[in-house]
């Protein structure tokens, strides 16, 4: 039978979608607290086929085959797996949240990481990395600029690292600067996206909030409004490939929130 054009680019979409992997990221409910008291970090789940250009939920995932460590500013990991509370109704429903409290001051990364075989049509190998930055202070009122640790390389396949501290100081008009690494080494000419909660970007590259990395796989954003901020990298292999799967995916995400004040951090 022979296909119309409708249908041979209809059947083009649907394969191109079903060979977009979902991506993850991390959000806390806020990035600074107090030494001894707790921060909630939220696993979620979006981007079906739209190379995450929304923060919208697309499913929930599921835990088997994941990692999810706070790492504490003298190095120690947590594994908060085991905290994670289910807050959807149904099993794609919702997503994950765990609970953290901090004995000590500093800045923590809480990292995530999946390695795994997904088949929406074809099977892709798709490895996914989150990252989210918060500091615990003595106090809130004074808190110190100095809070390093944040430019940490966790050795996620697909990883972005901030060059500047994503949390103190923060707000608009302070820089979002980052690098992007491929198995450690910088990944230049990538499309990083700055995703704000409060929008939506083109289906193009769009040049309001998407940024080509340079040789050295740095990229950087200034927010304008205070908003949560998802950065978002990705990077397809064609020729990564074995008998089990078609071709390798990678995704990374960097979820930084800004503040609509810049608090005034002082000794």
């Amino acid at each position: 039978m022979r296909r119309t054009p409708f249908v041979t680019v209809a059947l083009c979409a649907i394969f191109t979608a079903s060979a977009s992997a979902h991506d993850t990221w991390l959000e806390t409910n806020t990035n600074l607290i107090r030494t001894g008291d707790a921060v909630y970090v939220d696993l979620k789940l979006g981007n079906h086929g739209n190379e995450h250009r929304d923060f919208k939920l697309a499913s929930k995932i599921t835990l088997d085959k994941l990692t999810l460590d706070v790492v504490a500013p003298d190095d120690s990991r947590v594994d908060l797996k085991p905290e994670l509370v289910d807050v959807g109704y149904t099993p794609k429903e919702g997503f994950w949240t765990g609970k953290f409290v901090a004995v000590q001051p500093g800045l923590y990364i809480a990292a995530h990481s999946m390695d795994s075989v997904v088949n929406h049509g074809r099977p892709v190998r798709s490895i996914r990395s989150a990252k989210v930055c918060f500091v615990v202070s003595p106090t809130l009122d004074r808190v110190s600029r100095d809070n390093p640790g944040f430019d940490k390389v966790l050795g996620h396949d697909l990883e972005i690292v901030p060059l500047k501290n994503p949390v103190t100081p923060m707000g608009p008009g302070q820089e979002i600067s980052v690098r992007v690494l491929l198995k450690g080494k910088p990944l230049p000419d990538a499309r990083v996206s700055f995703v704000p909660r409060a929008d939506t970007l083109t289906a193009e590259f769009d040049d309001r909030y998407e940024r080509r990395t340079d040789s050295e796989g740095r990229a950087t954003f200034t927010p304008k409004t205070g908003d949560r901020y998802l950065v978002v990298a990705h990077h397809r292999d064609e020729a990564e490939k074995t008998s089990e799967y078609d071709l390798t995916q990678y995704a990374a995400t960097l979820t930084v929130l800004v503040p609509e004040l810049c608090p005034c951090c002082t000794e």
